[in-house]
């Protein structure tokens, strides 16, 4: 394998999917890690999962379960829908599916239900949506969607005494399971931080594609950070989630 990309939300933005992708010049021995949240913000969420759907037939590709991924899986799949999730980019995804087919929404349940909820490379990489609580591991989590909608391990590691060494007593155990952990779900842009951040040993690749941010992809072994311009700059008649 040649290089190795972990590639942030894109909460709808197709045309910046594609952007970024170019941008990559991706060769046949790379591999895609997606991190979740494909959908819900811009107004291209089904044309994002078609992509999405055909891209890995051509590169290697791994797809991480977000938590807006499993709202839409569970309205396509049972038509319920909640004011919450409508409000937080589930309307634009709703009207994105207003005219495909039944035929193109079972093919995009079957997508959403083989996403995974992690994935750890041979270099014991995790990569996730969100976080895990556990101190044994994502898979040792109760609830299983804990790893796309939590939110302690991100503030846990930005509160953290930088000085501290994987070695001493309170250096968090969860964080001593492995070398390094991609995340996504919480954007940067909430710390006034518009690339992805690396706070001991997490990188956090959301850089907002959902508001008024970028889309971002990071090779994870040369750390070179690739971004399209920001995403609603794709979308100028658009709102997403701002």
């Amino acid at each position: 394998m040649k290089r190795r990309f972990a590639i942030g939300d894109i909460h709808g933005g197709l045309k910046a999917l594609k952007a970024l992708i170019k941008m990559l010049e991706v060769e046949e021995d790379d591999q895609l890690i997606f991190l979740g949240d494909y959908v819900d913000g811009w107004s291209e969420s089904a044309e994002v999962i078609s992509y999405l759907i055909e891209l890995q037939h051509h590169y290697s590709c791994i797809f991480i379960r977000g938590n807006h991924d499993d709202l839409v899986a569970n309205w396509l799949k049972t038509g319920q829908s909640n004011a919450k999730w409508l409000e937080h980019g589930g309307e634009s995804t709703q009207l994105s599916y207003k005219n495909k087919s039944q035929t193109l929404k079972k093919l995009h349940i079957n997508f959403l239900d083989d996403l995974v909820n992690y994935h750890i490379d041979e270099q014991n990489r995790l990569y996730l949506h969100a976080g895990f609580a556990n101190l044994h591991g994502p898979k040792m989590e109760f609830y299983n969607n804990t790893v796309y909608w939590d939110r302690t391990l991100w503030e846990m590691v930005m509160a953290m005494d930088s000085n501290l060494e994987p070695e001493h007593p309170r250096y968090p155990k969860r964080l001593q399971l492995f070398n390094e952990i991609y995340i996504g779900h919480t954007p940067t842009t909430r710390i006034n931080q518009d690339v992805p951040v690396n706070f001991a040993n997490v990188w956090n690749i959301d850089t907002g594609a959902a508001f008024k941010g970028a889309l971002t992809a990071i090779d994870v072994d040369s750390k070179e950070i690739f971004q399209t311009p920001p995403v609603y700059t794709f979308y100028p008649s658009e709102k997403g989630r701002n």
